[in-house]
């Protein structure tokens, strides 16, 4: 079983781009992307996604801002993303939210990290490590150490899910009127 263990800050313009700067040096650049997500109004925390190299279906069971969540991916073709849309939708689901976001990803120490721009949401650093139920603990622990080393604090998770009910509630006037 995949566990996702993953902590996450909210950061400023600037601390976004001095954390740019730091892992362009200081780490494995893995990749540039540009990211459009449309989460589905059920249940469970179901998602599509098309980026820059393929579109995805993927659910993350618990809670969403859970430290620890197993995760189910399944990956097509890029150009496949308005048929997973229209799939969900003729099953009677319909789109809750839309994300539109610039991602930057390294691999530091073996610790993927993600800087993050999401329109009308703001800037966000990642930290995040897949491994097996056992190790999630212990693997949680060494990315509050690690971000720590970066003088970031963690966001409590009252306050990202205030701001995603915000942003649910706003997203269509978010992502029309800003870039922040």
């Amino acid at each position: 079983m995949n566990i996702e263990v993953e902590i996450r800050s909210f950061i400023s313009e600037q601390q976004y781009n001095s954390l740019l700067i730091f892992f362009k040096k200081n780490s494995k650049f893995i990749k540039e992307d540009y990211q459009e997500t449309f989460y589905f109004d059920c249940k469970e925390d179901l998602r599509i996604q098309k980026n820059n190299f393929y579109s995805k279906i993927w659910l993350k069971k618990g809670k969403i801002h859970d430290d620890q969540r197993e995760e189910i991916e399944i990956r097509f073709d890029k150009n496949e993303f308005e048929k997973l849309e229209k799939l969900f939708l003729t099953l009677g689901l319909k789109v809750e939210i839309k994300w539109f976001r610039k991602r930057f990803e390294f691999n530091w120490d073996g610790i993927t990290v993600c800087l993050d721009f999401t329109k009308g949401y703001g800037y966000i650093i990642e930290l995040e490590k897949i491994c097996s139920e056992e190790e999630k603990d212990k693997e949680l622990k060494k990315l509050k150490e690690k971000i720590a080393t970066l003088n970031i604090n963690i966001t409590p998770k009252e306050e990202f899910d205030k701001k995603f009910e915000y942003y649910k509630k706003n997203w269509k006037e978010l992502i029309t009127s800003s870039f922040s």
